[in-house]
């Protein structure tokens, strides 16, 4: 029995050791860990040192490039304002030599008595020239430029000259040309007046018996109630007749006026201003129109070429009596021809 109890106490005993075994490798690996932990952050700090330091050079830089933006600006205005300075010297100097150039043209070349004077001028003349080169240059280009835009409008002076030249000529050819123009334009209304003359003499013998048709100024007039039936525009039969007369006329006129003579014969409608509103006709001017039409178609039926002939409607807006009784009503109603161009 006393066996048995010594045996269990040194089977006791001997976990022990294993035991501290696994505690001293846990330790290692703490150590281990820290150790590497450690050297993380030496490592991580000093990168972030290094970064600082970078990041520290490169605000040293920006101030240096900011202090030297500064002063290029600052030298920037300086040229900017030396630039004016020089500007304003050579206009200046550019006014007072232009001032003692005019002093000096108001001296006569051949006065002894003014020779000191010229000379002092002259004088002050190359003292003021006397610039800074950059001046004197910034001087020869502007004459350069000058000499250059002198020679343009040298060119273009000429070219003016010719134009103006050739405008003149161009006038002359077109006076000369209206003239021609004027004068044969003279003789057609000359040969036309004569032709209109010999028109209305014919018609004069055709109508002779006729009361009711007249003559007034350049006009031949027929009274309406000759030609139509009052509101109407058809040619009544009595009508047709004095037409027929007229269109035998005017078909000897086209025989003997010259092609070259340009002529129409006019038909104008005139009515009076008393107011008509019918279907066909609602107002005077259709009415005017219409009879001015009835008579034109009818002279073309009889032989007259159409091209000769001008239908117009006045309406009652042209009247010849601005009486208010039916004998101004009838002197107003009427178709009148004319012989025109």
């Amino acid at each position: 029995m006393a066996t048995s109890f010594s045996r269990r106490n040194g089977a006791r005993a001997n976990y022990w050791p294993g035991f501290v075994d696994a505690l001293a490798s846990l330790l290692l690996v703490i150590i281990f860990l820290l150790t590497i932990f450690v050297l993380a952050q030496f490592f991580q700090a000093r990168e972030i040192l290094g970064k600082d330091t970078a990041l520290s050079r490169l605000n040293s830089q920006i101030a240096e490039l900011t202090e030297l933006l500064q002063l290029e600006k600052g030298q920037n205005q300086d040229l900017e304002a030396t630039i004016a300075t020089l500007s304003a010297t050579l206009s200046s100097a550019q006014e007072e030599r232009d001032n003692l150039s005019n002093q000096l043209s108001g001296f006569g070349a051949g006065l002894d008595d003014k020779n000191s004077q010229i000379a002092d001028l002259n004088t002050k003349l190359l003292e003021q020239t006397d610039l800074s080169n950059e001046a004197v240059a910034q001087l020869a280009l502007l004459n350069q430029q000058l000499n250059a835009l002198r020679t343009q409008i040298g060119a273009l002076e000429q070219a003016l000259e010719a134009s103006e030249a050739k405008g003149a000529e161009s006038n002359t050819k077109i006076t000369d040309l209206g003239r021609r123009l004027n004068l044969a334009l003279a003789q057609r209304v000359q040969d036309l007046s004569r032709y209109r003359s010999d028109f209305f003499g014919r018609l004069r013998e055709i109508l002779a018996d006729r009361s009711d048709v007249t003559i007034v100024g350049d006009r031949f007039v027929f009274q309406s109630e000759v030609l139509f039936n009052a509101g109407e525009a058809n040619i009544s039969a009595a009508g047709q007749e004095a037409i027929a007369k007229l269109g035998e006329a005017i078909l000897q006129l086209e025989d003997e006026i010259p092609p070259e003579i340009n002529w129409v014969l006019r038909i104008d409608g005139h009515t009076d201003k008393r107011p008509i509103a019918t279907e066909q006709f609602p107002s005077n001017w259709e009415l005017s129109a219409a009879r001015a039409i009835s008579v034109a178609k009818l002279l073309i039926n009889q032989g007259v070429s159409p091209n000769r002939l001008v239908a117009a409607g006045f309406g009652e807006f042209s009247p010849l009596d601005l009486g208010e009784d039916d004998e101004a009503y009838k002197r107003n109603r009427r178709i009148e021809f004319k012989l025109t161009e």
